[in-house]
C-alpha cells in the first residue's frame, strides 16, 4: 500500500549534503539516495533502504541533513507487509 508520501524541498535538500558529504557513513548515503528517488515520484523505501535509515537515525556521530534524509526516507515506508 503506497504511503503517499513524497520527500519535502527541505529533506531533498538535506539529501543532498549528505550525499555530497565525504565524512557521511555508507548508511546514511543509502539513506539520502532513497529520499531523492522518491522526490518526485511514487517510489517507496525498499527494506534496505529502511534499515540503513534507522542505523543512520539511531547513531550518534551522524549530521542532522542525514538524520533529516533518513527520517523522510522511513516516512515513505509502504506499511503493508
Amino acid at each position: 500500500m503506497p504511503s503517499g508520501r513524497q520527500t519535502s524541498t527541505a529533506a531533498a535538500k538535506a539529501a543532498g549534503k549528505t550525499l555530497a558529504s565525504k565524512s557521511a557513513s555508507k548508511a546514511a548515503k543509502s539513506a539520502a539516495g532513497s529520499a531523492l528517488t522518491q522526490r518526485n515520484s511514487s517510489e517507496r523505501t525498499s527494506a534496505s533502504a529502511a534499515k540503513a535509515a534507522g542505523k543512520t537515525l539511531s547513531s550518534k556521530s551522524v549530521s542532522k541533513a542525514a538524520k533529516s534524509a533518513a527520517g523522510s526516507t522511513l516516512s515513505q515506508r509502504a506499511r503493508g507487509r
